[in-house]
């Protein structure tokens, strides 16, 4: 199978809603290139994208593996850590999500879809906080702009009680 041109086709299936026979397309490929990331990760995208998240995973893992180039791989992070998220596998979700961090500490989707796999561990008061700092790194609100010192304040200490 010519790599280059599937994936042009398969891209092209996408763009036209045709994600099943893009799917079948990428599956072929990655059988054939197991060690491409490229391929591995499109395949993941359009498991996820159907909805079999558990077919996504060891697409995911290899793409990671196989040195996804950086302009991807922050994705991939974000996929593989969501897909684990939404089967319930909080720990592996929050492994990968916060690997991802680490190597790509400015991706401020990253910190959302942990912040919601804290929640999901029940880790409340880190979830929160999380999204606290994103939003005030984020937000052009001028209402909450103008809190902003109050609200970072509390985010590192929701807890905080006055007298």
């Amino acid at each position: 199978m010519d790599l280059i041109n599937t994936l042009v086709e398969a891209n092209k299936l996408r763009a036209k809603d045709r994600h099943e026979d893009a799917r079948e397309l990428l599956v072929k490929l990655a059988a054939e290139y197991p060690t491409n990331p490229v391929v591995q990760y499109r395949t993941a995208c359009v498991y996820d994208f159907l909805g079999r998240e558990r077919d996504a995973i060891p697409h995911y893992h290899a793409a990671i593996e196989n040195d996804l180039p950086e302009n991807e791989l922050p994705q991939a992070y974000l996929g593989l850590g969501s897909t684990y998220r939404t089967l319930g596998q909080y720990a592996e979700s929050k492994k990968i999500l916060t690997e991802g961090l680490d190597r790509f500490p400015d991706a401020v989707e990253m910190k959302v879809f942990l912040a919601m796999t804290l929640y999901n561990l029940g880790e409340n008061h880190e979830a929160v906080s999380s999204l606290l700092k994103v939003l005030m790194d984020t937000t052009s609100d001028e209402g909450v702009i103008s809190y902003e010192r109050a609200i970072r304040f509390y985010a590192d200490d929701l807890n905080k009680k006055w007298d």
